[in-house]
């Protein structure tokens, strides 16, 4: 057994699935490959010896230096089957905070607030679990080379588990979950897709040369895990999220001192930015949850939109398309706004100017600058983008 962990751990099986799906390092593609017109060597991620030297000097842990370069250093690749490129990384664009932040609200605004609710709330637990875990167990991601790295950002964080196949499969099956009982569609399909969706969110972090076989495996049984124990709880969760006299006051103190209290590391990582920004907008998403319910009509109710194939008419299709560019709009000038108001602030406050990039990773300006934006973004997006609606007539 200790074999075969070794084994999944290991940078090898990335190397060798990176191959078989036409992935080299520059000079390892073969004797006498023909270059592809058009098709230059491409810059990747941080790896190889030079960067793996580099980073020793800032200061990571020994046991995280391989892989873990400064994002400035660039290994040449070559791709030869540009198929699984493009499949995989847009496979790997799915297990975004970028996607779900826009999945999640479009779920709300146009097919069921209460399975939007359940998936947001595990989304949330199931990334914050994630997160904190690496920054605990501190597993370094895969050798570079052997390994060919395409994403530069998320190789300064640690490794194990994959947060990317933590959010697929908690998300895909909760999805599945939450509306196989709520609306008619063939089980079996449903089950092919939240399958077909994690896996190829998990391969695509092997391909990208981001995660070994054990850090995919053991996100995807943690999320499994975590399912399992939470999907008893669902609809109580629910009903306290949204009765409860003390659930805005618990959305917003609980997630912020959680942030507060992140893992603290010898040198800067991107997992508490990315971690505060989840909770922040689970926390305001949590918020709009509790006033929609306690102040407002229900805007969208499960009559509105079935899941039902010869409902979807090109008149709803166009409605749905609407509420969801009105939504996003409102959004993403929420968060510019936000984005510049609390900076600002926090500028002002800590006597430092905006384009100094290490006092906004300090604690005290990075936790307060994500949270309250990106609490901001997902109150708007469950409170006031569904007025806006019903002010244009989309309801």
């Amino acid at each position: 057994m200790s074999r075969l962990l070794r084994s999944l751990r290991s940078s090898q099986p990335v190397a060798r699935f990176q191959r078989c799906c036409g992935l080299f390092p520059a000079g390892e593609e073969g004797p006498g490959a023909p270059a592809q017109p058009g098709r230059p060597q491409r810059g990747g991620g941080a790896g190889g010896q030079r960067c793996a030297a580099a980073a020793a000097g800032r200061g990571a842990p020994s046991g995280a230096r391989s892989g873990r370069g400064p994002q400035g250093c660039a290994q040449k690749y070559v791709v030869k089957n540009y198929f699984y490129y493009y499949l995989f990384k847009f496979s790997a664009a799915l297990g975004e905070e970028v996607f779900y932040i826009t999945f999640l609200p479009f779920i709300y605004w146009n097919i069921d607030r209460s399975v939007s609710r359940r998936m947001i709330i595990i989304w949330s637990i199931v990334m914050y679990i994630g997160q904190v875990s690496k920054d605990i167990l501190k597993w370094p991601r895969p050798l570079s080379p052997p390994v060919v790295k395409l994403e530069r950002r998320t190789d300064a964080e640690y490794g194990m588990p994959s947060t990317h196949a933590m959010a697929a499969t908690a998300i895909s099956f909760s999805l599945l979950i939450a509306t196989m009982n709520q609306y008619k569609y063939p089980f079996e399909l449903g089950l092919a897709g939240a399958f077909v969706f994690s896996t190829l969110v998990c391969l695509s972090r092997l391909y990208t040369g981001m995660h070994t076989v054990l850090d995919v495996i053991g996100g995807a049984l943690i999320s499994a895990v975590l399912l399992v124990l939470l999907y008893p709880a669902w609809d109580l969760i629910d009903h306290l999220l949204l009765t409860s006299p003390f659930c805005p006051l618990l959305s917003i103190a609980v997630p912020l001192v959680l942030c507060y209290n992140y893992p603290k590391l010898e040198y800067y990582s991107p997992t508490r930015a990315d971690t505060t920004t989840i909770l922040g907008a689970g926390a305001g998403a949590t918020v709009g949850f509790w006033l929609n319910n306690q102040y407002a009509a229900p805007a969208y109710t499960s009559e509105n939109f079935h899941l039902g194939f010869p409902l979807l008419t090109g008149t709803t299709l166009m409605v749905m398309l609407a509420r969801f560019l009105v939504g996003i709009c409102t959004i993403l000038l929420t968060r510019q706004l936000m984005k510049n108001v609390v900076l600002g602030v926090l500028c002002y406050r800590y006597k430092f100017p905006v384009s100094d990039l290490e006092a906004r990773r300090r604690l005290e300006v990075e936790v307060p600058y994500k949270f309250v934006t990106y609490s901001s973004v997902g109150f708007s997006a469950t409170v006031i983008v569904p007025l806006l609606h019903q002010l244009l007539g989309l309801i």
